[in-house]
């Protein structure tokens, strides 16, 4: 079996002043890195742990076969690589600071509004401008239920619950996200005004997906799933979550852009709560940093989710706000682009106040003389 290779980033610094320059900033992000650990698995098992400081990469290298060490160099720079700024329709959504994506759910079973926003569209309305206006960066729009044991839908009904809400969220100006898997869906969507593909299934469930996705030249975020049929949950079995999802959205990515689909046109996610357990999640969770290595913008959706609620006494989806927010911010502190989320105001809020202590913490120490 070949081995493979992870370059996980494990020690941050608040600036690279506070390590005398020695540490990368990750992702192009506001976030700075300064201790690594290389690791070689092969048969499902870690053969091989080398941890380093950021001037040691060279050093952590060497030994390695020619195509390991080729593998820990593209992911060194991938660690390092400047995201643009994505262009969606009027917007410009730049990649620098976290972005929020606001959840407009129009099913009749969403596990966190109950179907509220399919039954009165002028909620749903008030509620993507409410959305907007409270900063998010992007809409997402979604009319079938990928919850555990939810009921397959029809293309005919995902197009009549998603097209109202992409034509009034066009008429605000919005960028819009469509979280589909069906190609005749996103199709009917990008007609009618919408800019990227949220695929929970990475483009393996409908096989004309990637083809339509290249040939619009829409973004693409592909997320990480185990099923690949109707059941997204199906099959959640790991050797190591961590490495499989990494692995898994590496491939995705590759095929991606195989089918002609821009490497800087796609967003990774590893699917936080899709085919895992309580343990899964966590683990990826602690390991956000690594998926950088990929070279894609990292999204998160971890937003009321079912986690949360184990936790902490089982709350109830409307009532995970607090443990939302504590995802979302170990999310910021890990470098992720892009947060999923319900709640947008305050998420937006608390992005703003953790932008604020890391625009300070670039100042910190400046003016103290260096040994």
């Amino acid at each position: 079996m070949t081995a493979s290779l992870y370059l996980h980033p494990i020690g941050f610094a608040s600036g690279p002043q506070v390590e005398d320059g020695a540490a990368i900033r990750v992702a192009g992000t506001m976030v700075y890195a300064s201790r690594f650990a290389l690791v070689v698995r092969e048969n499902g098992a870690a053969k091989d742990r080398r941890l380093f400081g950021a001037r040691g990469f060279e050093g952590a290298i060497r030994g390695l076969d020619e195509s390991l060490s080729a593998e820990a160099q593209r992911q060194w720079a991938n660690l390092q690589k400047v995201h643009a700024p994505i262009a969606l329709g009027e917007r410009t959504i730049r990649l620098d600071q976290p972005q929020i994506m606001g959840v407009l759910n129009v099913t009749p079973d969403s596990f966190s509004d109950g179907g509220e926003f399919l039954e009165k569209p002028d909620i749903g309305r008030a509620h993507a401008a409410a959305m907007l206006e409270s900063g998010a960066a992007i809409i997402d729009i979604g009319g079938e239920s990928t919850r555990p044991g939810a009921a397959a839908t029809w293309e005919g009904d995902e197009k009549d619950r998603v097209l109202p809400a992409v034509e009034y969220c066009k008429s605000m100006g919005a960028a819009i996200s469509v979280d589909t898997r069906r190609a005749g869906v996103l199709e009917a969507a990008l007609e009618a005004g919408a800019h990227i593909a949220n695929d929970v299934s990475a483009l393996r469930y409908d096989p004309r997906m990637a083809e339509l996705a290249a040939n619009s030249q829409c973004p693409v975020i592909l997320m990480h799933a185990p099923g690949s049929g109707e059941d997204l949950h199906e099959g959640g079995d790991y050797s190591d979550v961590v490495s499989d999802v990494f692995d898994f959205l590496k491939h995705a990515r590759e095929r991606a852009i195989a089918a002609g689909i821009a490497e800087d046109r796609i967003m990774l996610d590893p699917g936080i709560g899709f085919g895992k357990t309580l343990a899964d999640n966590l683990s990826l969770i602690n390991a956000l940093p690594l998926f950088h290595a990929l070279g894609s913008p990292l999204l998160l959706g971890v937003s009321r989710k079912r986690m949360i609620g184990a936790l902490s006494n089982e709350e109830a989806a409307h009532e995970r706000l607090g443990g939302s927010l504590a995802l979302a911010m170990k999310g910021m502190d890990a470098g992720i682009h892009m947060l999923r989320v319900h709640d947008v105001k305050e998420t937006v809020q608390a992005r703003n106040i953790w932008r604020g202590m890391r625009d300070a913490a670039l100042t910190d120490f400046a003016q103290l003389p260096m040994d």
